[in-house]
C-alpha cells in the first residue's frame, strides 16, 4: 500500500522527470513539473537541454485547455525562478495564467531567486506550499546545491579494486578490473557529470580518452594533473579532441580546447577545486589514481564514493585508498559488486 500522500505522488512524478535531463541541463538544476486538475494530471514537462524552455513552461504548453489552469494545482521540485537568464521568470509566466496553486519541493538556493519565486506568487493571490518531498527533492539536486552552498563542484570519487584491495598491479597495468557491465555503467556515469578527473600517473599508464565511447551522451570535460609538466602531450588527454583542463605549477597556456592552469604547489587541491567552481563545473567525478584519490580524500574534498570489487586477485600491486564513510548502498553488476558511499566528514 502506497503511503504517500497526493501532493508527494505528484511531487514524486515531478522529481522523476526532472531526473531523465541528467547530463542535459547542467549548470542549471534539475527540474520537472506536474499540472493537476481535480485530482488528474492534464500537464507536464522537464527542463529538457540547458538553454532551452524550463520545465514549468514546457508543463503548460502541454496543457489542452488552457482555461483549466485558473483552478490547478502546479507542482514543481525547485522554486520557479523569478529573473531573466536564458528563458523569462517562471513564477511570472505562472501568475499570467492565474493558476490556483503552486507546490515545491525545495527553496532555490541561488541567491539571484532564493524566495523571490515564491514571494511573486504570494504577492499575486497563488497559494504557495514547499517543502514537500523536500529531502528526495535535494537528493536530485546535490550537484546544484552543493555548488550553490559550498562554493565547489560535487565530488564523486570512481574507481575499481581486486577483492584483495589492489587498484593495479606493481607495473601499475590496472586493466582490466572490473567487467564489461561495469565500464559500460562507467562511461554513463560520465556523461552524467561536468567533469572526470584523472592524475598523471593514470594519464601516463592508461592513457585513457575520458570519452562515453560506451553509452550515448555528452562528453565530459577532460581534467587531468601533471603538477610538474611532466605527461607528453602524445597522450589522448591532449588531442583537442574534447575541452580539457591540466593543472600544473608549471605554467598558464590556453590552446585549442586544451588549458593550462598553474597552481600553487601548497594548496594545489584546494585551488584546483575553487578554479572548477569559477568555470561553472558543477560535478567532477574522479577516476584515479590511488594517490590523487586519496589526496582528494584526506582534505575532505568528497561527496560520494563508487567503489567496483571485483573477484580477481592481483596478490600485489598498488593498494586502493581507504574509504571512510556511510555506505548507502551495495549491489551486483554481474560478476563485480558496486558500493555507493557518501562522505560524513564535515567540511
Amino acid at each position: 500500500m502506497n503511503s504517500l500522500s497526493p501532493d508527494e505522488l505528484f511531487m514524486q512524478r515531478a522529481i522523476d522527470l526532472a531526473q531523465l535531463s541528467l547530463g542535459s541541463v547542467s549548470p542549471n538544476p534539475l527540474v520537472g513539473c506536474v499540472i493537476v486538475h481535480e485530482n488528474r494530471i492534464i500537464g507536464e514537462g522537464r527542463h529538457e537541454v540547458y538553454g532551452s524552455a524550463h520545465a514549468e513552461v514546457n508543463a503548460v504548453a502541454s496543457v489542452n485547455d488552457k482555461a483549466l489552469l485558473k483552478e490547478s494545482t502546479v507542482y514543481v521540485n525547485l522554486e520557479p525562478c523569478s529573473h531573466f537568464g536564458k528563458t523569462p521568470p517562471c513564477a511570472d509566466m505562472l501568475v499570467s495564467h492565474q493558476v490556483k496553486k503552486v507546490v515545491i519541493a525545495n527553496t532555490d538556493p541561488n541567491p539571484l531567486v532564493s524566495g523571490k519565486g515564491i514571494q511573486k506568487l504570494k504577492d499575486a493571490g497563488i497559494e504557495v506550499v514547499t517543502g514537500v518531498l523536500e529531502k528526495p527533492g535535494r537528493e536530485l539536486n546535490r550537484r546544484f546545491f552543493t555548488f550553490m552552498e559550498k562554493k565547489r563542484p560535487y565530488i564523486i570519487l570512481k574507481w575499481a579494486q581486486t577483492v584483495d584491495g589492489f587498484i593495479a598491479r606493481e607495473n601499475f597495468d590496472s586493466k582490466w578490473i572490473s567487467n564489461g557491465h561495469s565500464r559500460k555503467l562507467v562511461h554513463k556515469w560520465r556523461s552524467e557529470e561536468d567533469a572526470v578527473l584523472v592524475g598523471s600517473g593514470t594519464a601516463l599508464y592508461d592513457n585513457p580518452a575520458l570519452t562515453v565511447r560506451d553509452w550515448s551522451g555528452r562528453n565530459p570535460v577532460r581534467v587531468v594533473i601533471d603538477r610538474y609538466g611532466k605527461l607528453p602531450h602524445t597522450l589522448m588527454l591532449f588531442d583537442g579532441q574534447q575541452k580539457t583542463i591540466c593543472y600544473t605549477t608549471t605554467q598558464n597556456e590556453t590552446r585549442e580546447n586544451l588549458e593550462f592552469v598553474k597552481l600553487n604547489k601548497q594548496s594545489f587541491i584546494e585551488e584546483l577545486v575553487s578554479d572548477l567552481f569559477k568555470k561553472n563545473i558543477q560535478s567532477v567525478m574522479i577516476e584515479g589514481g590511488s594517490v590523487t584519490l586519496q589526496q582528494f580524500m584526506n582534505k575532505g574534498l568528497w561527496d560520494e564514493a563508487r567503489i567496483f570489487t571485483a573477484q580477481n586477485k592481483f596478490d600485489l600491486g598498488i593498494a586502493a585508498p581507504k574509504i571512510s564513510g556511510n555506505l548507502i548502498s551495495q549491489e551486483s553488476v554481474f560478476s563485480d559488486t558496486l558500493s555507493v558511499y557518501t562522505n560524513h566528514q564535515p567540511q
